[in-house]
Formats: C-alpha cells, sequence, structure tokens
C-alpha cells in the first residue's frame, strides 16, 4: 500500500492539475510575452516612420529655398517640439554645425538611410535616440532623429511587469489546479465508492449525479446504465440456474428412480432393457434442454450470420405447413395457410425454419380440439410478418412481457410438456436478423407474429431446391 506522500504524488488528480497548470501558466506568458514584443516593434515602426517622414519634409524645403529654407524649418520645429523628442542636425561638407540641436555630428552614423540607435547628448543632457542621415547636394548633411528615452524606459520597465504578471498568471494557475483537482477527485471518489460498494455486495448503489448536465452527469449515467444493465444480466443468470435446478431435477430423478429400481426389482432382460430406454428418454430430455440452450446462446452471439443468404420463404413455410398439417390433423385441428410463393429475405435459413417450427408447435400443443389454426405471411414496407394464429388459451397480458424469458411458463402452460425455452428460441432468431417477435391477443387465442427484415432476392441454390428437401431435417421442438 503506498504511503500517503507517494500516494499524493503519483495521484491522476495532482498530475491532472499540474498540466492544466502548467498549460495555462504557458500560455498566459506566451500571451505577455508576444504583447511586449509586438508592442516594442509597432513603436519602432511607428518612430521610423516619423523619422523618414521629418526627413522627406526638410528634403523638400531644401528643393524650394536651399540651406536658408532648410535652417528656418528645422528652427521652427525645434520650436514647436512641445514633447521635446525631437532632433535635427544640418552641417556642411566639414561636418560644421549649421542648425539643430545636437552639438556636433556623431562619428558612428556613417550610412545614409540607414537607421541608428545611439547615445547622444542635448543641452548637456545624455539620452537614447534613433536617427537617420540624409545627404544633400554641395556637401551638406542631415541628421534627422527622435529621442526613444520613453521606450527605453518602457523596456526597462517590462521585464519586471512581466515577472509580476508571471506570478500572477502561476498563482491563478495553482488556483485553477487546485479547482480542477477536486472536481476530478469528487467525480472519481463517486465512481470509486459505488464501484467499492458493488464489490461488497451492495448491487443497488449507483453513482449520483450533480444536475448540471455536464459531461460529469452523462458519465455518470452512462455507469449507471451500464449497472443497472449489468443487473439485469445477472438476474436473468439466477433464474435461469435456478429455472435449469428446478426443471432438470425431476427427469434426473425420475431417470435415477427408475435405473435403480430396474436394477433391484427387474427379473428378466426384457424389464431391464424397458427401464433403460425410459431412463435414456429422460437423460434426451435433459440433453435437449442444454441443447436449446447452447443454440440460444450461439445465436445471441451473432455468430450465426456468417451463414445468411438470400433465401425465399414462400417454398419454406409451405414445406413446414405441410409437415404439420398431418400432426394438427391428428389433433383434430385444421390448419389455415394464406403464404405468397415468394417472400425474399436474407437471413439464416435453418434458423428461421426452427424458429416458425416451434410457433406452429406451441400453437398446436394448446389450440382445442375442433378448432383452427392459421399460418400467415405477408410483405409490408421493409420487412416480412409471418404470423401463427391459434384459438387456443393465450398468454395473459401481463405475462407476455416474460414470455420470451428463458424457462418461463405461464400457469396455464405448467402442465404441458416443455422446458419453456421455445418462444426464447424465437425471439432470439429475431433479434440476430433485425426483427422483432410480438404476442398479441387473437381473441380467442394468441397471434405470435415473426417480423423480418426483408432484402432483394437475388435467387440461389438456397431457394431453388423443391419442396420437402430441407424440412426433413426439421426436429419436433416441443420446447
Amino acid at each position: 500500500m503506498l504511503r500517503p506522500r507517494r500516494a499524493f504524488i503519483r495521484s491522476a488528480s495532482l498530475k491532472l492539475a499540474a498540466v492544466y497548470g502548467l498549460l495555462f501558466a504557458a500560455s498566459a506568458v506566451a500571451l505577455v510575452v508576444f504583447l511586449w514584443f509586438t508592442t516594442t516593434r509597432v513603436l519602432d515602426r511607428q518612430v521610423e516612420a516619423a523619422i523618414r517622414a521629418d526627413a522627406q519634409g526638410l528634403s523638400e524645403q531644401w528643393v524650394e529655398g536651399g540651406v536658408p529654407a532648410l535652417v528656418l524649418t528645422i528652427q521652427e520645429r525645434l520650436a514647436e517640439n512641445v514633447d521635446d523628442d525631437a532632433i535635427y542636425l544640418l552641417s556642411d561638407a566639414l561636418q560644421r554645425r549649421i542648425a539643430g540641436n545636437l552639438e556636433g555630428w556623431p562619428a558612428i552614423v556613417s550610412e545614409p538611410s540607414q537607421i541608428y540607435e545611439l547615445q547622444v547628448t542635448r543641452a548637456g543632457v545624455r539620452s537614447q535616440a534613433a536617427v537617420l542621415r540624409y545627404d544633400l547636394p554641395g556637401g551638406f548633411r542631415l541628421l534627422v532623429g527622435r529621442d526613444v528615452r520613453g521606450r527605453v524606459q518602457l523596456n526597462r520597465l517590462l521585464p519586471g511587469s512581466l515577472l509580476y504578471s508571471a506570478m500572477l498568471l502561476l498563482a491563478l494557475a495553482f488556483v485553477g489546479a487546485l479547482v480542477m483537482r477536486n472536481l476530478f477527485r469528487r467525480m472519481v471518489a463517486d465512481v470509486s465508492s459505488t464501484a467499492a460498494a458493488i464489490a461488497r455486495g451492495d448491487l443497488g448503489r449507483r453513482v449520483p449525479r450533480r444536475g448540471r448536465g455536464d459531461e460529469f452527469d452523462a458519465m455518470a449515467e452512462a455507469i449507471n446504465t451500464m449497472l443497472d444493465r449489468i443487473g439485469r444480466l445477472m438476474d436473468g443468470v439466477r433464474q435461469v440456474s435456478n429455472s435449469i435446478a428446478h426443471d432438470l431435477r425431476t427427469p434426473i430423478t425420475r431417470a435415477r428412480t427408475r435405473l435403480e429400481d430396474a436394477a433391484t426389482h427387474a427379473k428378466t432382460e426384457t424389464e431391464l432393457r424397458a427401464a433403460i430406454e425410459r431412463a435414456i428418454a429422460d437423460l434426451d430430455a435433459v440433453t435437449n434442454v442444454f441443447q436449446a440452450l447452447m443454440r440460444i446462446a450461439e445465436i445471441e452471439a451473432g455468430s450465426r450470420r456468417s451463414a445468411f443468404a438470400d433465401i425465399d420463404l414462400g417454398p419454406l413455410l409451405a414445406d413446414l405447413a405441410e409437415l404439420y398439417d398431418a400432426l394438427a390433423e391428428e389433433r383434430d385441428i385444421t390448419l389455415s395457410v394464406n403464404v405468397p410463393d415468394t417472400l425474399p429475405v436474407v437471413g439464416d435459413r435453418d434458423l428461421i425454419q426452427q424458429a416458425v417450427a416451434n410457433l406452429l408447435d406451441n400453437a398446436i400443443k394448446f389450440a382445442p380440439a375442433g378448432s383452427t389454426l392459421r399460418l400467415t405471411a405477408q410483405k409490408l414496407d421493409d420487412h416480412i410478418d409471418i404470423s401463427v394464429i391459434d384459438q387456443g388459451p393465450g398468454i395473459p397480458e401481463a405475462d407476455r412481457a416474460r414470455a420470451t424469458e428463458r424457462f418461463f411458463r405461464g400457469e396455464q402452460a405448467r402442465s404441458t410438456p416443455g422446458s419453456g425455452l421455445g418462444l426464447a428460441l424465437v425471439q432470439a432468431v429475431a433479434q440476430l436478423h433485425d426483427g422483432a417477435l410480438v404476442l398479441a391477443d387473437a381473441s380467442p387465442g394468441l397471434r405470435a407474429t415473426l417480423s423480418l427484415r426483408a432484402r432483394a432476392l437475388r435467387m440461389n441454390t438456397a431457394s431453388s431446391l423443391p419442396h420437402g428437401a430441407e424440412t426433413a431435417a426439421v426436429p419436433h421442438p416441443g420446447l
């Protein structure tokens, strides 16, 4: 178990908060530095533009009036310079000062049309200046510039301001990181406590929702939905386990009793063989139940989709009707068939055949003598409905929602043979084919409708087989 300090350092909430704080601080410092460089660059451009514009104006005065006009203009501009930041110097070919506010020509300024930044002395005061040399005819030279002490002072102040700003930003980043950490820890704590409670056996525990409608609430809702689904699945497993234990105990006990009785009391080989055959029949019933469960699980897993092909349900249903007509006749039941000649669908032929056989078997099992059983099929828009309608007792509305559960048997079905897996298999087949099983009241009786999605038919060997070519493989469901 980690020590508290090590657990704190390794916690995901601290790492998330640190990443948030670093990103916030880095982005804020980058923004301030960008503003700093942008501001100084704009000031430099403004100074350079003012100097070049001033030099251009003075050169025009030179063209119009020569040296006297230029000297007069320089004096006027110095007199009108309220900010006292203008710098002028007009010198002759021997670099003697003619006009301006500089004492002498700076030696560093040697190239024309190039901005120089240097220290100058004006009225006995040294300051930083940006100047431009402009050569005039006759060897005269003009120096135009601006005092940039303000920009220099700004550059000196900005680092300190940036330092204080960075400290403030780091403090804000730290506070924001703490807020993020607390939010993250609160959400993770809710999930962790819920998971721990479920691990202890409290399956009714759920992640609380804050009611803010944010991502945390969405995650809590998704986790709660998952837990509800898991709870339902566990309830189903328990019910199936209980049903298996209850329904299989009788045939297994009966088989054991018969074998034990035969071993004790059988006097002839014929009596012993008869007892063994009856025990085998009971064990076969148990095997059929497990095979049905495995088949349902296989269908629900979707592994049978690889066997999907274009099939025609018209001939398939006609073959099933012919097969079950004899069974219905034995029970004094009339089987009425209304099926189109062609019903194209894409699916697993064997599974659909098994599902419809289960519906017919259940209907014949519960239909009273002298009644009529109807098998109908029709294509509606993009799906095909296969209905089996009987005139038996039906299924009460309260039991229809559970009728497709494994091993569920209503009160009226408890006295009839079967294990309660027939409709569960039909439901699994319907879902595999993107369809549904709908149970409705037929007044009297039950209407069981298997709805399958229709597809365009590409005729192949599966649909071109003669009637009865595959029906012989249909087992008597009895589920």
